[in-house]
């Protein structure tokens, strides 16, 4: 379980400063959103996940996969019950990612036993963000999920392909990637329940960047997510981890920072200094640029795969 922050004590009282049309100060506004931030992280660490719109389906999944009794007929049966999410699943499989000589699946058993058991729920969380971003509700942060799903796609790639130069299972590391950025959107549909008290501004989404791991981290212990995977959530800013070999943590680290290179226009340049993850690992700066060459020939094919 995670050791969640210290609860904010703010309080924004009856004599608040408000602004001639009505909004609240920035001071009052921050002081909502720590107090905000506060209960959401109090509360997934007490074990009470709450994330609106998430389909069920989806964690189901989870639990059938990560049973040790599990067959395949009882994966099927899971998905079947969601029709869409089938489809999602067969048309991952029939994916130039996933099905390079063309030919058809239309068997479900056969695309799930294609994808294996870290895909299939990669895939079931890309058809659970694109279930979200089509909710009335939260229509007003659409364009803000797509862009974290873009950049968590990106971080998933990266992940795999860095595990492929450890002893880290390139499957692991993908799902590790995938899911690291499960804190923010947890915060930013939360979020979306408070109205304009606070919105998602830029000092909002500044305090994000020190809440979003740990309550990450509460989150997908909750679900169910292996220890590692967990820990790693909770440490991808820990530029000085010590590692004496290569973990998870170290392949995620490397990973966002070479994430965060990927999304800058050429000449790009990964900012390694102090981040102790890439000597951990053994990247040289021809390893980082090989590794983001071959991201970006590969990343188009899995995006269309993960929608």
């Amino acid at each position: 379980m995670m050791k969640s922050p210290e609860a904010p004590t703010y309080k924004v009282g009856k004599n608040k400063s408000v602004a001639p049309t009505g909004v609240m100060s920035p001071d009052d506004a921050r002081a909502a959103a720590m107090q905000f931030l506060g209960g959401l992280a109090l509360e997934v660490s007490s074990g009470n996940v709450n994330l609106p719109c998430f389909p069920d389906v989806v964690l189901r999944i989870r639990k059938t996969l990560s049973d040790p009794k599990n067959t395949p007929e009882k994966t099927v049966t899971v998905v079947s019950a969601e029709p869409q999410l089938a489809a999602r699943l067969l048309q991952t499989a029939n994916s130039a990612a996933f099905n390079p000589s063309g030919k058809p699946l239309t068997d479900l058993r056969m695309a799930i036993t294609r994808l294996g058991h870290q895909m299939v729920q990669s895939a079931a969380m890309s058809f659970a963000v694109q279930h979200m971003k089509n909710e009335a509700s939260l229509r007003s942060i659409a364009g803000r999920m797509n862009e974290l799903w873009k950049e968590s796609i990106s971080v998933a790639m990266i992940c795999q392909t860095v595990a492929r130069r450890t002893k880290v299972t390139p499957d692991e590391a993908f799902l590790t990637g995938l899911m690291h950025g499960i804190g923010r959107l947890y915060i930013m549909v939360r979020a979306v329940e408070k109205g304009e008290e606070f919105g998602m501004s830029a000092a909002f989404r500044e305090l994000i960047d020190g809440w979003h791991a740990s309550i990450g981290k509460a989150v997908l212990e909750n679900w169910g997510f292996p220890e590692e995977l967990c820990e790693a959530v909770e440490v991808q800013s820990d530029t000085d981890l010590r590692n004496k070999e290569t973990n998870l943590s170290d392949v995620l680290v490397a990973s966002i920072v070479l994430g965060q290179a990927l999304r800058m226009p050429a000449p790009r340049v990964v900012k390694t200094e102090g981040v102790r993850s890439f000597e951990t690992i053994g990247l040289s700066e021809k390893d980082n640029a090989d590794i983001l060459t071959h991201t970006e020939y590969q990343l188009g094919c899995l995006q269309e795969a993960l929608g």
